[in-house]
């Protein structure tokens, strides 16, 4: 491929869908969310992308059952222990003011992004108890994040949910209609293919 994205966002919509499908509870769902995102950050390492950030939950998502509050903020925590043992710089951002956010996760919150040094490393940015306000209130607590050049979301839904407003002001975006637990390397592969045709301007 002759245009690679240095950034992609990833939405991973669908899990709850997916658990009722397989006749499983809601929150069941969220844990077999977590080897397609192992998988996607392999892929995109072999394509030599540089930064990938992942939705894993909103300051809204904390409205839902109390299960599934607790079922997604482990998962959260699970991958990024995960994440650890690969070739990864890993940068949390949320609101660790909220009784939401993992504890866990606190020593990797909303520390200073500093240079990646080491040839071969991808970024990787875990939006965890994040919202667009809490964002804007706080002096857009992610401006060290750089611009988004496309956005994938799975789960077929056409729709943003508030992620990273600023940085995705020119992020081109794509829609997998498949959920996120039925994630197969050719659904990011597919968007990649996409991306190569799409007219970058950046407004010019």
């Amino acid at each position: 491929m002759k245009r690679i994205p240095k950034h992609i966002g990833i939405i991973p919509d669908g899990n709850r869908r997916w658990a009722e499908g397989n006749g499983l509870k809601k929150e069941q769902g969220y844990t077999y969310g977590l080897e397609p995102g192992l998988k996607l950050f392999r892929a995109a390492r072999d394509q030599g992308i540089e930064e990938l950030t992942y939705y894993g939950f909103t300051v809204d998502n904390c409205k839902r059952p109390k299960e599934q509050v607790a079922a997604f903020s482990k998962a959260c925590v699970k991958a990024v222990e995960m994440i650890e043992w690969e070739n990864a710089e890993l940068y949390v951002i949320g609101n660790t003011n909220s009784p939401c956010f993992p504890v866990e996760l606190l020593p990797y919150a909303n520390r200073k992004r500093e240079p990646v040094c080491k040839k071969g490393v991808l970024r990787i940015n875990f939006l965890v108890n994040y919202g667009w306000e809490w964002d804007m209130k706080n002096n857009w607590a992610s401006k060290e994040i750089p611009r988004v050049d496309l956005v994938i979301r799975w789960g077929g839904m056409c729709r943003l949910s508030g992620f990273l407003p600023i940085q995705t002001v020119y992020s081109d975006f794509y829609i997998v209609k498949e959920l996120w637990p039925d994630f197969e390397e050719t659904q990011f592969t597919d968007a990649l293919e996409w991306y190569q045709n799409q007219d970058v301007t950046l407004g010019g």
